[in-house]
């Protein structure tokens, strides 16, 4: 890559790079707009999760809401795929982004007006939860691909991790407006402040203009014929079956996701019940995980393309156990507050190395369809684990759910790693 000054300042040349996406006027308006409608998503997250809790006083409830969340991951996330590479991907998201505010706002206004109240109303949030989840399903393959109409190929590794960057902070900042938002205007002001906040990323997407290189605008692709699409869906599987390097990253990622992501749906539980705080404790935790998550992809994005990728994948994933089975096993907040920064430092590290390890071993003509299989096998797992999470912990507490999913991630990873020597040499 060449300089971007002279060779007698190396550590401006580093420090500079960090932020070239940023020069494209798209691409700094979508992450503008991108991160203050994610920071609206978290503090919902938040205000949703103790929701639940005080309507249910259920593990198994905060199971069922997260499975209603991520479950249509399983059957959309490929189809998004497909849609990104078909129809005008802006228009998609403009059009999921204004579903998914639209459902905050109608569920702000039933929580403010108390027709949701009681433990028999969670039907209501589980519906709202579900058509998010479709929203999000749909939009997410058409997020990523849209990166490089912003920035073009030259400067597209960048911009991802930007992105990643700009995602990892609104873990920090959304839980922390949570935790001020609970004291303001309640519950109900936090699911308010994330449907206004989908407003962001909406106005950014409509001052976005994609113009070829004779100035004119890029016309949005047709969406093809139906056998074709799921001929090209099928020729991604058998190519990914095909190569053992690429098949392992995307069931390491399946398995972390599926037995440790529900560290995030059990967390109002262990916030309550086992360190005895409140709504705010809660969003503290939330942001300290948020915190570890940014901090990961903030030292990736400055070291670049980083050597021995194959051990930062396994190591990281390793981690990630171990402070899952930390954090389930704590009592202390102090040791609780420092295993949820290292799952969050942990599983960043391991999921954004993934994807570059991906982008580099697939060719060209397959790289969407896999990228979407790699979503699929990372959100895919969260509704499966989410509720099997929910019904074992009813049955044997959340300590014991938690502290053994973390041990099946450790044990796995460990397998893994003895018996194939070619993904530990990745480079």
């Amino acid at each position: 890559m060449p300089a971007l000054v002279e060779p007698t300042a190396p550590r401006a040349t580093r420090s500079s790079e960090m932020f070239r996406a940023l020069t494209h006027r798209n691409f700094r308006l979508f992450w503008t707009g991108a991160f203050l409608s994610n920071i609206g998503t978290w503090m919902q997250t938040v205000a949703q999760g103790w929701l639940v809790l005080q309507l249910t006083d259920s593990a198994f409830w905060l199971g069922v809401d997260g499975f209603a969340a991520t479950s249509p991951g399983l059957v959309l996330t490929l189809l998004g795929g497909v849609y990104a590479d078909r129809i005008d991907r802006k228009r998609l998201l403009i059009f999921t982004q204004a579903g998914a505010g639209l459902t905050a706002l109608v569920l702000a206004l039933l929580i403010f007006t108390g027709v949701v109240g009681d433990a028999g109303d969670v039907w209501i949030i589980l519906i709202a939860s579900f058509i998010t989840g479709c929203c999000f399903s749909l939009a997410s393959p058409s997020y990523q691909a849209i990166t490089i109409d912003l920035v073009g190929r030259e400067d597209l590794t960048n911009a991802i991790a930007l992105n990643s960057t700009q995602f990892q902070l609104s873990r920090v900042v959304g839980p922390a407006l949570a935790g001020v938002g609970f004291q303001l205007f309640g519950l109900a002001g936090c699911f308010f402040v994330n449907g206004l906040s989908f407003v962001a990323i909406i106005i950014a997407l409509s001052l976005v203009r994609f113009e070829s290189a004779d100035g004119t605008t890029v016309v949005p692709r047709p969406l093809g014929e139906r056998q074709t699409m799921w001929r090209d869906l099928t020729n991604g599987f058998r190519y990914v079956w095909s190569r053992p390097r690429v098949f392992l990253l995307l069931l390491l990622s399946a398995v972390s996701s599926l037995f440790g992501a529900p560290y995030m749906t059990l967390m109002p539980i262990f916030t309550r019940d086992i360190l005895g705080l409140g709504e705010t404790g809660l969003s503290v935790m939330m942001g300290t995980a948020g915190a570890g998550s940014f901090v990961s992809a903030l030292m990736l994005t400055f070291l670049g393309n980083l050597r021995r990728k194959g051990l930062f994948v396994l190591g990281g994933s390793f981690a990630f156990g171990v402070c899952v089975i930390g954090f389930a096993l704590s009592r202390s907040v102090p040791l609780s507050l420092a295993m949820l920064f290292g799952i969050g430092f942990a599983i960043v590290c391991s999921v954004a190395v993934t994807n570059m390890l991906l982008q580099e071993l697939v060719t060209d003509e397959m790289r969407g369809r896999v990228m979407s299989m790699f979503m699929l096998s990372f959100i895919g797992a969260f509704p499966i684990g989410n509720f099997i999470a929910g019904v074992a912990a009813r049955r044997f507490g959340a300590p014991h759910t938690l502290a053994s999913g973390g041990l099946i991630i450790a044990l796995f990873i460990i397998y893994v790693a003895i018996r194939n020597p070619r993904l530990r040499k990745l480079n």
